[in-house]
């Protein structure tokens, strides 16, 4: 949306600057019009850009954010769709019939770059979600100010005291019905970009809750930056394996749990996704 309406703002203005200089007689326009064109699209694309400078700026992210803003993710999604259009990059999707349409949820999925939120956020558009991240998203252009107006929870994966109040304030939010909740289970990306296995303790937040968890797997997102770089377009994987409602886990331990699903995406991901140090 935000990308077209440039286009075409662009398109009407370079047409302007055309007609202002004397219209299509003769063959001035073969040149006047495309830098018109370009020069339209880069200012327009620059105040777009200033734009969402100025909204992030007035966000203070000491300062807690007790509710979601619609305003704030309305301007993530059109500014997350124009980069995806802008950098090629297609997403498949696979089995977003099973999304729970009404209530909360746990969505958990595996990790391999940090744009992986940007995929879960345009293919989930409409659950609301506002995902576990590392402490250092907080300090990321941009970024940081979006995620915290949409009540992404910053977590010290290095402290268990403090990793503990990110999980408790996260079924907070769920129990409020504020949001639903996207974790990266591994807890990190690791080097070799493979599955490895989870920190159970992300769990408690559906046992606690009684929520469906959704589990997700994506594929291809370690790439997209590069190929990006090269001037390749992209297509980015994200399936939707299963829901598993309350009934099915409520007599598991988050161990049990979080093995159970570990192992599904295993399964999906294949061998050579999932690192080899987790079965030896």
């Amino acid at each position: 949306m935000l990308l077209t309406t440039v286009l075409l703002l662009a398109a009407a203005a370079a047409g302007a600057v055309c007609g202002a200089a004397g219209g299509f007689e003769g063959l001035n326009w073969l040149w006047i019009l495309p830098l018109g064109f370009v020069a339209a699209f880069v200012l327009l694309a620059a105040l777009a850009f200033g734009f969402l400078w100025l909204m992030c700026k007035r966000v203070d992210q000491n300062k807690p954010q007790e509710n979601d803003s619609k305003f704030y993710r309305a301007l993530m999604h059109l500014y997350v769709d124009a980069a995806l259009t802008l950098a090629r990059v297609t997403i498949k999707t696979d089995g977003m019939e099973q999304t729970p349409k009404n209530g909360r949820f746990l969505l958990v999925c595996n990790h391999t770059d940090n744009l992986d939120p940007a995929f879960l956020l345009t293919c989930f558009r409409k659950s609301q979600l506002a995902f576990i991240s590392k402490r250092e998203v907080q300090s990321f252009f941009l970024v940081g100010e979006l995620m915290h107006k949409i009540l992404c929870q910053p977590i010290n994966r290095e402290n268990d005291r403090e990793a503990l109040k990110t999980i408790l304030k996260c079924i907070q939010i769920i129990k409020e019905d504020k949001a639903s909740i996207a974790v990266f289970p591994e807890g990190y990306i690791h080097p070799d970009k493979k599955l490895h296995h989870f920190r159970p303790g992300v769990f408690k937040i559906a046992t606690k809750t009684k929520v469906p968890i959704a589990v997700c797997t994506l594929r291809n997102t370690r790439y997209v930056l590069d190929r990006l770089l090269h001037l390749k377009p992209s297509t980015v994987e994200v399936r939707l394996l299963q829901v598993i409602y309350p009934e099915e886990y409520e007599d598991l331990t988050t161990v049990e749990l979080s093995d159970r699903i570990y192992q599904m995406m295993a399964d999906d991901l294949g061998p050579e996704l999932v690192s080899q140090e987790e079965n030896a």
